[in-house]
């Protein structure tokens, strides 16, 4: 990896797009720091702390740390995530969509287009939620109707920025760029992450203690990142062979090629459907203000992940359950919508392609779907492990972090990824400067 970015900057124009990526960060970071004009942050950060605890945690993560302090870009990157899930979703479920996203480039673009309007509005939506709830809770002080619209005038025009700037990576710089934004926004939550692990488990205490506490903060972290690394590169590959044409004179065809499925097929979309729904019970329980010890307020509090693998909350566990049960519907859902085994199966039948041993048509579908339910089965045991272990130290040892192992998988698939365009633009310009020659 730092060979390929070493051999990047040997490349102007490649030199040119990591500079002009980092200086639209540089922006990002920024804008993460501005308060929104009229209110007071300290006053509403307390107030977000009392009412929702470590409910909002995980979008804090992705948000860099702005949706707590109540910055210009609070709501970030996450309105336009929820669309694009959203439009993922329409597309299988809504026949117009489904033909527009079969028509090229032409018809993505369209979607795109959709995607940004669906962004804006969610953002008006939630930036109007979060500030009419400010407002009715005496959070903004002495406020009124002025107020409020500046602050949802402000967090929509903030993500509206943000997606604009991701868009503006993607095409002029490198990588994705949204995914570059939100690579960054998790990435600046660990200085002050690792400083609290040294406060807690290092700082005060005698050597022994403080070396074996680093090195077991050091072999977690290495080992979930090698877990990840892992995961997200793990493929089962299903060969085709595709039979021997005449077209004219000329016989055609005969190539082996092969099907890539990914063992992780639904990325970090279960691990971000479980968090949301297992988030809606804490809100719940201030919203109506549940009676401490009761049986309802037990269940509903045993879905808060701060309570997890804590032995003074042994009723947590089912929380842990319905978590896990979540994973697996929402990875198997989410494939069936991503993945059709029978349009890829007819498409091979039509190519004249076949899977060795395999008859081309149904038994082909039915192969690609044992197949499929054999490794994505596989694919979100390892996310629910990666996503539990930075959960487990937190409920056992108290060792809160804002970043777990969903923050982790982004990180690492965004940096692979990158990589990969890294070295794909250099390939082509190794096959440019050849042909030139």
């Amino acid at each position: 990896m730092f060979k390929t970015l070493v051999n990047a900057f040997k490349i102007e124009q490649l030199r040119k797009k990591i500079f002009y990526t980092f200086w639209i960060v540089v922006v990002v970071r920024l804008g993460c720091q501005l308060p929104i004009p009229g209110i007071d942050v300290s006053q509403v950060q307390a107030f977000l702390e009392s009412v929702v605890g470590d409910s909002y945690s995980f979008i804090d993560s992705f948000t860099g740390g702005s949706f707590l302090s109540m910055s210009v870009f609070a709501l970030s990157v996450t309105p336009y995530i929820t669309s694009s899930i959203i439009m993922q979703l329409l597309t299988i479920a809504i026949p117009a969509l489904e033909e527009m996203n079969r028509d090229g480039e032409d018809g993505k673009k369209k979607i795109q287009k959709i995607t940004r309007y669906v962004s804006v509005a969610l953002a008006i939506i939630e930036s109007a939620g979060l500030a009419i709830g400010f407002h009715r809770q005496g959070a903004l002080g002495e406020s009124n109707a002025f107020t409020v619209l500046t602050i949802i005038a402000t967090l929509t025009a903030g993500s509206c920025v943000i997606m604009w700037l991701g868009e503006r990576i993607s095409d002029k710089g490198i990588g994705s760029g949204i995914s570059i934004i939100l690579l960054v926004n998790i990435v600046s939550k660990m200085p002050s992450d690792f400083a609290n692990l040294y406060e807690m488990f290092v700082k005060n205490k005698d050597v022994v203690q403080a070396i074996v506490a680093v090195v077991i903060i050091l072999a977690v972290v290495i080992a979930t990142t090698i877990l990840v690394i892992i995961l997200q590169d793990a493929e089962r590959r299903i060969p085709v062979q595709y039979s021997k044409k005449v077209q004219g004179r000329k016989m055609t065809g005969g190539q082996s090629s092969y099907i890539p499925l990914k063992v992780n097929t639904a990325g970090v979309i279960p691990v971000i459907f479980a968090s949301s729904l297992l988030s809606v019970p804490s809100i719940i329980i201030n919203l109506f203000n549940l009676t401490p010890g009761t049986t309802a307020q037990k269940i509903l509090q045993g879905m808060n992940q701060q309570f997890w693998f804590n032995p003074e909350y042994p009723y947590a566990s089912i929380g842990i359950i319905v978590y896990i049960v979540l994973n697996v519907l929402f990875a198997y859902f989410y494939t069936s919508v991503t993945f059709n085994p029978m349009e890829v199966a007819n498409n091979m039948k039509k190519n004249g392609g076949f899977i060795p041993g395999i008859r081309p048509g149904k038994p082909t579908q039915d192969y690609l779907n044992k197949i499929l339910n054999y490794i994505v089965l596989i694919g979100v045991t390892g996310l629910v492990i990666i996503a539990l272990i930075p959960i487990f130290f937190s409920g056992m040892f108290k060792a809160d972090v804002s970043f777990g192992g969903t923050s982790l998988i982004i990180i690492v698939g965004v940096i692979l990824e990158t990589m990969k365009q890294m070295e794909s633009q250099m390939l082509v310009r190794n096959y440019s400067g050849f042909l030139n020659d």
